[in-house]
């Protein structure tokens, strides 16, 4: 499970604007789902994706572990 509540969306989708900004990454469209994300994105150098996405997924994993306290990996 990605996300349990209405607010772990809003928190994804804010740091996702965040990190596209300052990855320079353009996000076409998403979708989110309860146990995924998809996402159409581009960039001017492509492996700034990769780090928006690192960036974005650790920030993230740290949130859901810090509210939820889960067991294994998200």
């Amino acid at each position: 499970m990605c996300f349990y509540a209405y607010e772990d969306y809003t928190k994804y989708l804010e740091w996702l604007k965040e990190y596209a900004d300052k990855s320079s990454c353009q996000i076409h469209a998403y979708v989110l789902m309860t146990n995924r994300v998809h996402l159409l994105a581009s960039a001017d150098k492509p492996e700034m994706i990769g780090a928006m996405m690192k960036a974005l997924g650790q920030r993230y994993v740290q949130y859901i572990n810090r509210i939820y306290k889960p067991s294994g990996t998200l």
